[in-house]
């Protein structure tokens, strides 16, 4: 499954590439895309396990940049 989500307060494109490449190696992902331009999210990932795969996205984002959300 392919989902792109909307991101907030991303101000930093190395912080970016940071949480593209965590993400990318959470167990389940196929690959992993943070547009810091459009501030957007996408992930390609295995669908039995999206759920548990975005709640580990979310925390790899807040620890690399607290005020950044992402938009589920």
């Amino acid at each position: 499954m392919r989902k792109v989500f909307k991101m907030e307060d991303l101000e930093c494109a190395n912080c970016a590439a940071k949480m593209e490449r965590a993400i990318a190696k959470i167990d389940g992902v196929t690959s992993a895309a943070v547009n810091f331009m459009s501030q957007k999210l996408t992930i390609e990932a295995d669908d039995a396990k999206f759920d548990d795969i975005m709640k580990e996205a979310v925390k790899i984002c807040k620890k690399i940049e607290p005020d950044c959300k992402i938009i589920l």
